[in-house]
């Protein structure tokens, strides 16, 4: 009971403390703009640089980072569809970049939906594609109208019932890692009903699951400026916060955010499954803004002595090498001792008595026969 209650008061007493997130957020960003500053004044300058003005850009765009480590796997496998965190600053506030909305069927329900009075003005000159995943195949199975379309639009939305068709589809979305689709779910939730489970209705064609025109608006604004955290088998996620553009406080509030749901909805055992929280750049060092003093969750389970009998199951399953006839050839080969030129020659001089006396059959009916052509010639 003392161990499960120490536990419990752990989760509870996590924390992010937002003086330290400012802290480095204030550190990082200052770094990140005094190194793109000492970069421009050096003598050494790439035959590839920008101007001023570019080089500007390119600092105010450069992604920070937040990297969550945990104590154990945070997901059991990688998923097609990312997860959206709401952030206090968005990280996409540029208010003409276009939107591709891919949606579930039929596609001229949603574009109804966009040109309607309800839908924001502003968010709808932005919606410049609204395409369903029917016509998305059918319009651009070739690799250069792929490429054609993630050109033309600067935010991919897709509609989270169909999303994980997409990579099968349309492969170059996963090839261009900065305008992968973010899922939107346009659909209405289900109401479970209460008692037994009944028979699988059958889906009526005529009826649109879909939510009304304000909260599809509302859903699409949320997705442009969210943080996506892509989930995989490894204790190690990283999930972008903001960009160097951001002030120190802009920057911090986003890191809290996003470091309390991560811990919250996705890291097992939650706060208590957290092991350590940095916020880095491209090419800077990661600066603490949490630490666990603990590095298990359960000591008992998770850490295994070597030589004990579980070690040894561990290893016991453990995949076989997959070794072919030819390599196993030739690590035999590599295992015998090289032989000396005159054990060859005597391994080679032994093993020929069979060979010689065929040899010497074979001469004596050439003798034989050489004598009686001759004989035969001379009568």
């Amino acid at each position: 009971m003392a161990s499960s209650s120490t536990a419990v008061a752990k989760q509870a007493n996590f924390s992010i403390d937002p003086d330290q997130a400012l802290k480095a957020s204030k550190a990082l960003l200052a770094h990140i703009k005094k190194s793109a500053k000492d970069a421009a004044n050096s003598g050494k300058k790439s035959i590839l640089a920008a101007d001023d003005e570019e080089q500007n850009l390119t600092v105010a765009e450069t992604p920070i980072w937040l990297t969550v480590t945990t104590k154990r796997h945070i997901h059991d496998s990688k998923a097609l569809k990312p997860n959206k965190i709401t952030l206090p600053h968005p990280l996409n506030a540029d208010n003409e970049a276009t939107i591709c909305l891919i949606v579930s069927d039929p596609q001229r329900h949603y574009k109804n939906l966009v040109a309607s009075d309800e839908f924001p003005e502003e968010l709808r000159k932005r919606v410049t594609r609204v395409i369903d995943f029917k016509h998305l195949t059918a319009k651009f199975k070739q690799y250069e109208a792929q490429r054609k379309l993630i050109a033309e639009h600067d935010i991919f939305l897709a509609d989270d019932r169909i999303i994980n068709r997409l990579p099968k589809a349309i492969s170059v979305f996963y090839k261009n890692t900065t305008k992968r689709p973010i899922p939107v779910v346009f659909q209405t939730k289900k109401v479970k009903e209460e008692g037994a489970k009944g028979k699988r209705v059958k889906k009526n064609p005529d009826v649109i699951n879909c939510r009304p025109v304000t909260e599809v608006a509302s859903e699409v604004q949320k997705a442009i400026g969210a943080a996506l955290v892509n989930l995989s088998p490894s204790n190690n996620t990283a999930v972008k916060v903001g960009y160097a553009s951001m002030t120190g406080k802009a920057l911090a509030e986003n890191i809290v955010k996003v470091a309390n749901d991560m811990a919250n909805k996705y890291v097992p055992k939650k706060k208590n499954g957290v092991k350590s929280i940095f916020v880095k750049g491209p090419e800077t060092v990661a600066l603490p803004i949490w630490q666990d003093a603990e590095l298990w969750v359960d000591a008992e389970t998770d850490v295994i002595e070597k030589g004990s009998e579980q070690a040894k199951a561990i290893e016991a399953r453990k995949e076989k090498p997959n070794v072919g006839k030819k390599r196993k050839s030739l690590d035999a080969s590599a295992d015998e001792e090289p032989k000396s030129k005159k054990a060859k020659k005597d391994e080679v001089d032994g093993n020929d008595d069979k060979l010689d006396k065929q040899i010497a059959e074979r001469k004596s009916k050439l003798r034989n026969a050489k004598k009686a052509a001759q004989t035969a010639m001379e009568d």
